[in-house]
């Protein structure tokens, strides 16, 4: 990085006017930074990733019956062959979720409490950049993982599946064409971008409190909460901002999709049920976006003033 700050400074002491490539690099090299120290943002995924693909690759066994006796029922009594494949990614996804939580929990605390701020703000890379850095690994790198882990395994199951039946002498065509695969790729990473834009103010304000606490950062981000909600519910009798948190954890999935009342469960099997211009005009995500810039432009400036714990 130094080699950076040399290129951005030449023999005349003037600086060089801001370039993209410039501006890029410590972003690039703050992010690797983040990987190289936290593991498990891609370990934990990988780990469910490969339960699953055990799990249900064991149930593979049985296709080819489950096949035999799907083709003799009417077509309108066929249920999906495709049930484990369609769900297998919702549990590598969830890890995602909750692995993001706990580093952007951490993410600023627990450089002043092993005290390497002092090493990283030595560094020619502004605190700004440090915490968009931090902040984009819930919102980018995590949801990236998440997709390729998911189509890798949706891959390997379809191919493994594709092998049974043609082993014992069956077409595997029926199964590739329940299994919609291209479809399911776009509602994907419509789900991905959609979940990461929606819980963008959770991860800010967890980015916040972790760099204003100096002890137990994960009471002082839910304490605030429950004694707001409890305050409310004895002063005026109501939930409304237990509503409000309530709505910003599970509000994506009915302001992005339309379910019928045979999906309400939350399955999502056509293209027709994604709604992005209902979701993209919703005042819940524009009001959390904004509260997300409010929180991260507050913890830049107490990561600029905070000392080691």
């Amino acid at each position: 990085m130094s080699s950076d700050l040399s290129m951005q400074t030449p023999l005349g002491g003037q600086p060089l006017p801001f370039t993209p490539t410039t501006e890029a690099r410590p972003m690039y090299w703050s992010l690797r930074r983040e990987l190289w120290e936290n593991r498990s943002l891609y370990l934990a995924p990988v780990i469910v990733a490969a339960v699953v693909l055990f799990a249900t690759a064991i149930s593979t066994i049985g296709l080819p019956s489950r096949m035999r006796a799907m083709a003799r029922k009417p077509p309108a009594q066929r249920t999906s062959i495709v049930k484990a494949y369609d769900i297998a990614p919702a549990p590598i996804m969830l890890t995602t979720f909750i692995v993001a939580i706990f580093y952007c929990i951490d993410a600023l605390n627990g450089e002043r409490r092993d005290r390497s701020i002092l090493f990283w703000k030595s560094m020619p890379v502004s605190d700004r950049t440090t915490v968009l850095a931090k902040v984009l690994i819930p919102l980018v790198v995590l949801p990236l993982i998440a997709f390729v882990l998911s189509l890798i395994t949706q891959v390997a199951l379809l191919l493994l599946s594709t092998a049974i039946l043609l082993a014992n002498g069956m077409s595997p065509v029926p199964l590739w064409t329940q299994m919609q695969f291209f479809q399911g790729v776009i509602v994907m990473v419509y789900g991905l971008t959609v979940h990461a834009l929606w819980f963008a103010p959770i991860y800010g304000w967890l980015l916040l409190v972790s760099a204003w606490a100096r002890r137990a950062p994960i009471l002082w981000a839910l304490l605030p909460l429950l004694a707001i909600s409890a305050v409310e519910r004895i002063t005026f009798n109501t939930w409304l901002f237990m509503n409000m948190l309530q709505y910003r954890v599970t509000g994506a999935m009915f302001e992005a999709f339309a379910f019928t009342p045979k999906g309400s469960s939350g399955d999502v099997t056509r293209l027709s049920q994604l709604t992005p211009v209902r979701f993209l005009s919703a005042s819940g995500l524009w009001a959390g976006l904004l509260l997300t810039v409010l929180f991260l432009i507050a913890a830049v400036r107490l990561r600029h003033k905070r000392e080691p714990i």
